[in-house]
């Protein structure tokens, strides 16, 4: 009976969070909905008339959706490469018995808690600028013309900016999953002559693989999402060289004023974000299965 008792009064006491959590979530999503079904600009606020799936249709006509969509894709997955790729092998550094290791890992850490608007001024004015800008001087050292990676490179440079801010994450995981690492299997290995490769490949890489898992599903979430480094930085651009779906629903509802549209892009960048997340979770739980 008491079981009973505390079971329905855990209940009753989560119920306000449950709430409000549904309707942090429900409500605006139910506002961007319905916006997706009127043609509403914001320099006629007055007007707005019921279109249905117009703005939808409009939307995917836009020349910059496929272009948005591609570069989403490439955005994620190079900045997932090089945090995993870079992280494993930080990890496996950081790991290492050197001296001032615990102040290594606190240098290699903070990155991650620099605001995205931050890093990416930083990373705009003091590296990639072509006039004063770090890389530019050390063209410059060398006899070489300096590059202008936010005019010539827009994507690939605000993959860097997103990765630099990511890696300490990944590291950090796989930091914490090396730790649990069993010291007999690579004791063993050595006995039996394994190289240093050799244990790499077939011991420590298959026991990060959960590790890896759950980087690339947290971080993908985090990245369909990439909004600030655009803005500071390219801007979406040149024209829509650097633009992902994000930055384009910004476009469509407060520089071009049509939020019907902004809508129905908002509406779109979410269904796309619940596919990847739902295959991503399947992918996870197999592996965790094994």
């Amino acid at each position: 009976m008491s079981t009973l008792h505390s079971r329905r009064a855990a209940k009753v006491m989560l119920t306000p969070s449950v709430l409000l959590l549904l309707a942090w979530m429900v409500i605006p999503l139910g506002m961007t909905l319905y916006f997706s079904t009127l043609r509403y600009n914001l320099l006629m606020p007055g007007a707005t008339p019921f279109v249905g799936f117009e703005n939808y249709y409009w939307f995917f006509k836009d020349p910059a959706f496929g272009v948005s969509v591609l570069n989403t894709l490439i955005l994620v997955g190079g900045v997932l490469i090089t945090t995993v790729v870079g992280g494993v092998l930080l990890a496996l550094l950081l790991e290492q018995p050197i001296f001032g290791k615990g102040v290594a890992r606190i240098l290699v850490i903070s990155p991650f808690f620099v605001m995205p608007t931050v890093s990416a001024l930083v990373w705009k004015n003091m590296f990639f600028n072509p006039v004063n800008g770090l890389f530019a001087y050390v063209a410059k050292l060398f006899g070489f013309p300096p590059f202008d990676f936010l005019a010539h490179a827009p994507l690939f440079s605000v993959i860097v900016i997103v990765a630099w801010q990511w890696l300490p994450f990944a590291a950090l995981i796989f930091i914490t999953s090396l730790q649990s690492l069993d010291s007999d299997q690579i004791e063993a290995s050595e006995i039996d002559g394994a190289s240093k490769f050799q244990r790499f490949i077939y011991i420590v890489v298959p026991h990060l693989t959960r590790a890896m898992t759950v980087v690339v599903l947290i971080q993908t979430i985090f990245l369909l999402g990439i909004f600030a480094e655009l803005l500071v930085t390219t801007g979406g651009g040149p024209g829509v060289a650097s633009t992902n779906l994000t930055f384009l629903v910004y476009v469509r509802s407060l520089l071009q004023f049509d939020v019907g549209a902004g809508a129905a892009g908002g509406i779109v960048a979410v269904i796309l974000a619940n596919i990847v997340a739902f295959f991503l979770i399947r992918i996870i739980g197999k592996n965790l299965e094994a």
